[in-house]
């Protein structure tokens, strides 16, 4: 049984040093699991891996879904890519508007990612926009819940049954999200959680992935450590040889074990992230300020790992005003038509070039307090 940590104990910033971005959150627990598992043999993957993916499995998939630990979310999604049997050439519907990182698993592999424009009131993909982009050579559908705002998996799921091809879902910003009251891995074929540094779970650095079809699990663990078949290899049976093109991507113990701890607290640490967007909603009310998504629809209930506004006039000032007093505000992702690696670009992203230039995230992390969130609320709304 997963117990949760009480709200109170979150460790809390001074403001009076200033209010940044993000933070990571590491309680005392996961510093005691950490510093157990360096006492043991495993550092490297070992048993706390296996025991991460259990628990993760048993918390978030009701035993239901595979789930593959990794060295990073981005690792995650090539693997994802590579088990939708994505091949140089196929292309992919992609988010214009993500981190790099969605999109450049795709180069690995030789494929096209074909990027599609945001609607305007959550940044998520443009399912119109979808619907005009779709060919004989699309392969696949990856879409982000930005800020932990869920697509419309209802209407994907229906366009990638239509067009036979796969819904790859990376879920990085929203651990915890419900969509419909269900999981976003509930949707997909494939679905990817980063456990990044200030992600709402950190383990440091790592990820997971979520295989809906279980015939995959044996494949993505070879993926997973240089087409070696572990396993068969630690039982003394292993063949000794490797037939697929593998990959360094395993998680290891150290990584697990803040993990572990970090399943104990989760639904409190999306609690108090959705306890801090909901004071932002109730007291930001500038006439140039609108917050992207909601905290809670009839439709979703947001994990709330990034409030974004947008602000329709003198952006730039408002940020140099919210530094002048101590508060780190910033755009964070950026649209990836502008990075030269992805070549030249053809299309039009009405809705993107409309936000580009508007959208800005505020700080919002565990640490933070009611009366952070109030301070930051009234500098912006006493103008710029």
């Amino acid at each position: 049984m997963i117990k949760n940590k009480p709200m109170n104990e979150f460790p809390v910033l001074d403001s009076k040093r200033g209010i940044p971005l993000f933070y990571p959150y590491i309680s005392s627990l996961g510093s005691k699991m950490v510093n157990e598992t360096l006492s043991t043999r495993w550092i490297g993957q070992g048993p706390k891996v296996d025991l991460f993916e259990k628990k993760f499995r048993k918390f978030y998939l009701n035993n239901k879904l595979q789930a593959i630990a990794v060295g990073s979310g981005t690792d995650a999604l090539h693997l994802a890519y590579l088990l939708a049997d994505i091949k140089k050439g196929d292309e992919v519907l992609a988010p214009v508007f993500t981190c790099t990182a969605t999109n450049l698993p795709l180069l690995y592999i030789g494929a096209k990612p074909v990027f599609v424009d945001i609607d305007p009131t959550t940044m998520n993909l443009n399912i119109e926009d979808i619907e005009k982009k779709i060919t004989k050579k699309t392969k696949a559908i990856v879409c982000v819940d930005y800020g932990g705002v869920p697509n419309n998996y209802l209407k994907l799921i229906s366009i990638c049954k239509k067009n036979k091809i796969k819904l790859i879902s990376d879920a990085a910003h929203s651990l915890g999200t419900k969509y419909l009251n269900k999981y976003a891995c509930k949707y997909s074929d494939f679905t990817i959680f980063s456990f990044q540094a200030i992600k709402t779970l950190t383990t440091g650095d790592g990820g997971m992935l979520v295989v809906k079809n279980k015939e995959l699990l044996a494949k993505a663990k070879r993926l997973r450590w240089f087409g070696i078949d572990r396993t068969q290899k630690q039982l003394g049976i292993w063949e000794n040889d490797i037939k697929e093109l593998g990959y360094k991507y395993q998680m290891n113990d150290i990584a697990a074990s803040l993990g572990l701890a970090g399943l104990k607290e989760i639904n409190n640490i999306v609690k108090k992230r959705v306890l801090l967007f909901k004071e932002y909603e109730k007291n930001l009310n500038h006439k140039y300020i609108k917050i992207i998504g909601q905290s809670e629809t009839k439709e979703y209930k947001n994990s709330c790992w990034l409030i974004t506004v947008l602000v329709e006039k003198n952006k730039n000032s408002l940020i140099k005003k919210l530094r002048r007093n101590g508060i780190e505000a910033a755009q964070v992702h950026y649209r990836n038509d502008r990075y030269s690696i992805f070549g030249k670009v053809k299309g039009k992203f009405d809705n993107m070039d409309k936000l580009e230039d508007k959208y800005l995230v505020l700080p919002l992390y565990p640490r933070m307090k009611l009366t952070d969130v109030k301070k930051i609320c009234k500098i912006i709304n006493s103008g710029w």
